[in-house]
């Protein structure tokens, strides 16, 4: 199994709903995204996938996350905007323009140097 990952940055603010601590007032952060995709084989190039079509996928979805109060867009209206749920966010986004040979392997949601969560969609 090969496996490729970029490595891109957003910066929110979000509250989380129901905390009973600092975090559930508002605050942001400055967040490290990783996106690992995967296949079993190479294109023809010998490459899992292009390192700059990935990141520019994961731009796209980046840009609508950037500088916003994540409580207020979609899903995080009903859903907490904690990392757990922004991570499986982006990897719901991103599935869809990640076509086969290759597969979605991880999203890794940074909030800070030393706390992070991963999601790969697994049941």
């Amino acid at each position: 199994m090969f496996k490729a990952k970029i490595i891109d940055t957003f910066s929110a603010a979000h509250s989380l709903r129901g905390y009973r601590g600092d975090c559930e007032r508002l605050h942001g952060h400055n967040y490290r995204v990783e996106v690992t995709v995967s296949s079993q084989v190479l294109d023809s190039m010998g490459v899992v996938m292009d390192f700059r079509e990935l990141k520019q996928l994961v731009k796209g979805i980046l840009a609508r996350l950037d500088h916003r109060y994540l409580n207020d867009i979609e899903p995080f209206r009903q859903q907490n905007p904690s990392a757990e749920n922004i991570a499986r966010h982006i990897f719901a986004s991103l599935s869809p323009s990640i076509e086969k040979p290759l597969e979605l392997h991880e999203v890794v949601v940074w909030e800070n140097d030393t706390c992070c969560v991963s999601f790969n969609g697994d049941a």
